[in-house]
């Protein structure tokens, strides 16, 4: 089986889809694997360690494609490099079906199988190929060191001769993957941490990293199967306001990272909470590429609102770039290698498999998951 890993041309991106020892695990089960020429520059993987690794150069991204049974990347395929793939390959990359409409309608049309892989399940089997959760990791531990590098205050307590320095408060909404990642960085640095989810049941994962939960009573709130937070009745959400309001205007550092699953990002932090916060202060704004919680974040800027540094810098995990590749070559290693058929030396695309069934989008010539075709139909 051909497996074609192809370089990331999205402008600004530094990460890679695969590095040379997860190529070395791939060619080991038996695949052909062609590593398009500079993939692994941007962190510093040269062709010969790619070479090296059992991988063969390819010169041509057009003949790459087009021989490919399967083709890898991380970034979504440019929609016009879909046509240049041959009927039945296998697609696997992060592909935001949600919002990309055309680009599905142009893999059904060009009846490529598309693995989205958002779209994993979160189950137990799955972890090791849960690529949301290691980027959203290592998103949670940029944030915290975005927003030291642009506060004006140190983050831990001292004891000089000059007095004692109070430490930094930072306060922390939402706490999934990267909240309490970002919880655990913070308080490694020093600061005095508080956070807040709508689920009370991550209280207890607040509390064991050292950092105080926050507690609003919104009613009854709750989160879907994956782990998601459930989207808040106008109420709750105004209630949730009040309660941001207090803790933001006690905070030197907030840091925002709800998210709705194939949805525009909830609007948490709004001018008005803003306005009641402390000059200098830093908001980190990490849901800014998905409409974003913070009003009047932009993509990839840091813009003053009413004293306050907002900061809206997008891809995150690129900023460690080289342990982010790692990482996400990692999940996408044990993805193949979870479906390879050791006998038949191919990967296997198992219809019936959950996994498979929860992140296939496209099939066949046809749309094939049940979930992306209700949410559509919405």
């Amino acid at each position: 089986m051909k497996i074609a890993v192809m370089k990331e041309t999205h402008p600004g991106e530094t990460r890679v889809p695969m590095i040379p020892p997860t190529v070395a695990k791939l060619v080991k089960l038996g695949a052909e694997v062609v590593v398009e020429t500079g993939t692994g520059l941007t962190c510093r993987h040269q062709d010969s360690d790619y070479t090296a690794a059992g991988a063969v150069i390819g010169k041509s991204r057009e003949e790459m494609l087009g021989s490919a049974d399967m083709v890898l990347r991380l970034r979504k395929p440019p929609k016009e490099e879909i046509g240049r793939m041959k009927r039945g390959c296998i697609h696997v990359s992060y592909l935001d079906p949600f919002n990309e409409q055309e680009l599905v309608d142009a893999l059904v049309e060009a009846g490529i199988s598309a693995v989205s892989l958002e779209m994993i399940p979160r189950s137990t089997v799955a972890q090791k190929m849960d690529v949301l959760s290691s980027q959203a990791n290592l998103g949670g531990y940029v944030a915290v060191i975005l927003a030291q590098d642009h506060l004006d205050k140190v983050f831990p307590m001292m004891t000089t001769p000059a007095g004692t320095i109070k430490p930094a408060r930072v306060f922390i909404i939402g706490v999934g993957v990267a909240g309490l990642q970002a919880i655990a960085t913070a308080r490694r640095l020093g600061a005095r941490v508080e956070a807040f989810d709508t689920r009370p049941v991550v209280e207890e994962q607040v509390r064991s990293l050292g950092a105080k939960f926050v507690k609003v009573d919104l009613g009854e709130t709750g989160q879907t199967k994956d782990g998601y937070a459930k989207e808040l009745t106008p109420e709750q959400l105004r209630k949730q306001k009040e309660g941001m309001a207090r803790a933001c205007a006690q905070a030197d550092v907030v840091i925002t990272t709800a998210q709705l699953f194939g949805r525009p990002a909830p609007r948490i932090i709004d001018r008005p909470i803003i306005a009641g916060m402390q000059p200098g202060s830093v908001i980190v704004d990490m849901a800014v590429e998905t409409g974003g919680n913070v009003e009047g974040s932009e993509v990839d800027k840091v813009v003053d609102i009413e004293g306050v540094k907002v900061i809206g810098l997008g891809n995150l995990p690129g900023r460690v770039a080289r342990t982010a590749s790692q990482m996400y070559s990692a999940n996408l290693g044990n993805f193949v290698d979870h479906f390879w058929d050791r006998e038949a030396g191919t990967f296997r695309l198992d219809l019936e498999n959950e996994i498979i069934r929860g992140a296939l989008i496209t099939h066949d010539g046809a749309l094939f998951s049940e979930t992306y075709k209700s949410i559509m139909k919405k």
